[in-house]
């Protein structure tokens, strides 16, 4: 019997199923992994709006993913948008338990706090969570551009900058850090692993004009998660997560209707579908 690593993402719901859960089932789905979710919240949102936001319970996203670990064997995981401090602080309680059990797989913890529209996605209170509680569980943090700034209190204008913005943030929270440069202007999308010894492997590929969408970030961390699912070692684990999301990219998706269009990541690009 073929019998797929499962992969869990506590993350948000988004209808329009081009980020949060929707977009991480597709992708651990074409990568060959078995997609788990704990709904964090639902969000009302398309290409470039973000209009409402519902959290969940907290008690409920925990029972989601304690149910998820009771069930099947986890071979990683990934947060996405946590959005309140008490469903963040619920969370990292969570999964401190299933780490002092031993049964804790490699965390990809994306840091959800701004969404490609420029809405902010994370209430402030939820900070200290983060930095706190969920970074020192994690074998990485994928921060993009805006949510490095955050994190450091600095503004990230050239490459040079956030690689050492990456170096800066591995010292002070000892994990791994994907700093995300796809927000750079640029022909071609960089982005930054800095391992905790301080190695910087930088990772790039052609940038995609033309394509109005999000989700990139979603994806490239569900990715990640999966491949480490599969065994590969981080620096792998990116690389091909890397490949899937450019990809993705290439071969979006678009709908057209009067009065504008819709674009979309082509999650399953690479197999013809």
């Amino acid at each position: 019997m073929n019998v797929l690593p499962p992969v869990l993402s506590i993350a948000g719901s988004d209808n329009s199923a081009g980020a949060g859960i929707q977009a991480d089932l597709k992708t651990m789905s074409a990568l060959g992994t078995y997609g788990l979710t704990a709904v964090t919240c639902v969000v009302a949102e398309i290409p470039g709006k973000v209009s409402a936001i519902q959290g969940m319970p907290a008690a409920l996203v925990a029972e989601q993913i304690r149910l998820s670990f009771e069930a099947f064997p986890v071979k990683a995981l990934k947060t996405g948008m946590l959005y309140s401090a008490e469903i963040t602080r619920t969370v990292v309680e969570t999964l401190k338990a299933i780490h002092s059990s031993g049964g804790m797989p490699p965390l990809v913890v994306d840091p959800v706090m701004v969404a490609s529209s420029g809405d902010r996605l994370l209430e402030s209170e939820s900070l200290e969570g983060y930095r706190t509680g969920l970074f020192p569980l994690a074998a990485l943090v994928t921060p993009n551009l805006d949510e490095a700034e955050v994190l450091l209190g600095g503004k990230i204008d050239s490459r040079e900058a956030l690689a050492e913005a990456g170096q800066a943030l591995v010292r002070v929270y000892g994990c791994a850090f994907l700093m995300k440069g796809g927000h750079l202007k640029g022909d071609t999308a960089a982005d930054f692993l800095v391992l905790p010894g301080g190695e910087v492997v930088w990772f790039e590929a052609p940038f995609v004009q033309g394509v109005s969408t999000h989700g990139t970030g979603c994806t490239y961390s569900a990715a990640i998660a999966a491949e480490l699912a599969k065994g590969a070692g981080l620096v792998d684990a990116v690389g091909g997560a890397k490949r899937f999301v450019s990809e993705a990219l290439r071969g979006y998706l678009r709908w057209d209707k009067e009065g504008g269009s819709t674009d979309a990541l082509h999650h399953f690009a690479r197999v013809g579908v």
